[in-house]
C-alpha cells in the first residue's frame, strides 16, 4: 500500500481540495500488477476527493543489455536480471527509468466550475 498511498499523497497535494475524476502514472522499472495496484490506490482514495477517480497507470519496464551478444530484452522476471535470455551470458546491465513519476491528475470540470464562482465571489467581497 506505500505505493498507492504515495500516489494519492501526491495527487492530493495536485488537487488542493478539488475533486480528481482522473490520475495518470508512469512507472518506470518496478515490477507491478496493474490490478493490485488500481485496488490499492482506490483504498487509498477512499474518503478523499480522488475517491472513484480512475488511475491511467503506463508501465515502462527496465530493459536489460547484453554485452556478449549486444541484445536488448525487457525484463520480465528477476532471471532476466541476472542472464540474457537471448546467449545466457551474465554480463549484463539494466537499462531504463526507475521511478514513479505522477505525470497529471484531471481536477472534475463541475467542481473546478464550483471553485473558481467562489473564488469570484470571495474575490468580489472585498
Amino acid at each position: 500500500m506505500g505505493l498507492c498511498d504515495a500516489i494519492v499523497k501526491a495527487a492530493r497535494s495536485r488537487a488542493r481540495g478539488r475533486r480528481v475524476s482522473e490520475v495518470k502514472v508512469r512507472v518506470g522499472g518496478h515490477p507491478v500488477d496493474p490490478e493490485v495496484v488500481d485496488q490499492g490506490f482506490r483504498l487509498a482514495a477512499a474518503g478523499t476527493e480522488l475517491e472513484g477517480a480512475g488511475l491511467d497507470l503506463v508501465m515502462e519496464p527496465l530493459s536489460v543489455h547484453c554485452r556478449g551478444c549486444g541484445g536488448s530484452t525487457p525484463v520480465e522476471s528477476a532471471r532476466t536480471l541476472a542472464a540474457c535470455p537471448r546467449c545466457g551470458g551474465v554480463d549484463v546491465e539494466a537499462c531504463g527509468r526507475d521511478d514513479v513519476v505522477l505525470e497529471s491528475i484531471t481536477v472534475d470540470p463541475e467542481a473546478e466550475a464550483g471553485a473558481e464562482a467562489a473564488a469570484g465571489a470571495r474575490g468580489g467581497a472585498r
